[in-house]
């Protein structure tokens, strides 16, 4: 980036003085570990968590609900245990209504795609001798990547089975995620930073209003319950096949509207990093991160009084209250791996975020990580108590493939989508 190209930066936010300009990152290292982090619960880490709070939960015979499925602790239990009994909990989703750590994964996944995009476009316009020709570069990728992932989603769900259109379930995580961030990138592609804002809010009370506003047949309007809720009427008449959960599907179509809401705030996440390197101390800027991710936490709680925390319908306080989470992390890994310069430590998480949408593939369905085990630990662990079978199950998991992904990446092979 050159000095003129720095003084203008600077004097369109403002700044009347900053310090010698430093070189941009290509890639956050932070940003990698950050998404291993994330795949790691759903790849492995939440069965072996689930295992050890099984061991715990047959020891003092703990009750378990089995609508939210939590875990009750009583004081017989150590602090150890209870941290792993609460760890467990938090690896439900919520049945409806309220917010664990397990409802912050997919958003948090969307939003890391989204911080991505100011580094990963935004080195291409600039290098670019001609930003229109770039951008419809930039366009026919997010268009191939986002074809390419909805029919990844449909694999996932099964659809190589063919069972039939009425039973094939055409909505899928892969899919929220390819289309919430192939909409945001076209607004971020197109509007200014003013613009986007406007875009941002827009969407979130847009959604709000529909969901509050519109009737539904039969139920009224301001229903938010599975079978009364807009969301679920328009899945209902609108979205091909089967719904996952017969009133609507919490992946469905009006529900994604809010989701490129929460690509957007990981755009802006990435644009304040681009500018902000150029201007401040990078501890200032984990702790500006950090600020604004807990003021969105408390603006998504206020919100959800009246308007309510929901994952399945993605709600707009839902949005502000999982995001504001994702800031506060990515601000904690940021703060440690790229200012602190602890590194190390992250490598297991970056082999797998480098490759997370092959793990997230592999471990949902087109390699058996458990027959592999079995026939790699399976001798060994038989010898053990029947009780932590379940636990070990999901270690020996995690070490093949910790160790798979690690092969690759020092082979530098990765599933560019």
């Amino acid at each position: 980036m050159s000095e003129q190209t720095v003084l203008v930066s600077a004097a369109k936010m403002k700044k009347t003085s900053a310090p010698e300009a430093r070189p941009l990152p290509n890639r956050l290292h932070s940003l990698d570990a950050l998404r291993g982090f994330d795949m790691f619960w759903i790849v492995c880490g939440e069965g072996i968590f689930h295992g050890i709070a099984s061991v715990i939960k047959q020891k003092y015979s703990l009750q378990q609900n089995s609508i939210d499925w939590q875990i009750a602790a009583t004081n017989d239990l150590n602090a150890i245990e209870k941290i792993f009994v609460f760890i467990s909990n938090q690896l439900h989703h919520t049945p409806w209504n309220g917010f664990t750590f397990y409802d912050m994964i997919f958003p948090l996944f969307i939003f890391i795609a989204g911080v991505s995009m100011p580094y990963s476009f935004g080195r291409q316009l600039e290098l670019a001798t001609n930003r229109s020709v770039a951008k419809k570069i930039i366009y026919r990728s997010l268009l191939k990547r986002t074809i390419i992932l909805i029919l990844l989603g449909l694999v996932v769900n099964g659809a190589l089975q063919f069972q039939g259109y009425e039973n094939t379930r055409f909505a899928s995580v892969l899919a929220r995620i390819a289309l919430s961030c192939f909409f945001a990138a076209v607004i971020f592609l197109n509007a200014s930073l003013r613009k986007q804002i406007i875009w941002f809010i827009a969407l979130l009370f847009g959604y709000w209003a529909m969901m509050m506003l519109i009737p539904v047949p039969g139920y009224g309007a301001g229903v938010l319950t599975p079978e009364g809720n807009f969301a679920g009427y328009v899945d209902r008449i609108l979205l091909p096949g089967k719904l996952h959960r017969g009133w609507y599907d919490p992946e469905g179509l009006l529900s994604t509207v809010p989701a490129i809401a929460s690509a957007m705030l990981g755009i802006f996440a990435g644009q304040f990093l681009r500018w902000s390197q150029q201007q401040w101390t990078l501890w200032k800027i984990a702790i500006i991160l950090f600020t604004a991710g807990i003021i969105l936490i408390a603006t998504g709680w206020l919100w959800g009084l009246v308007f309510p925390i929901n994952k399945n319908l993605w709600t707009s306080s839902f949005v502000l209250y999982a995001g504001g989470w994702s800031i506060v992390l990515f601000a904690f890994f940021y703060a440690v791996i790229d200012v602190a310069g602890y590194k190390k430590w992250s490598m297991p998480l970056v082999w797998i975020g480098a490759n997370s949408i092959l793990i997230y593939m592999a471990a949902h369905g087109i390699i058996n990580f458990e027959y592999t085990y079995q026939f790699l630990f399976g001798g060994i662990v038989n010898q053990l108590p029947q009780v932590w079978h379940p636990a070990l199950i999901w270690v020996g998991v995690a070490i093949i493939q910790l160790t798979a992904l690690y092969f690759l990446y020092r082979k530098k092979w990765f599933l560019k989508i």
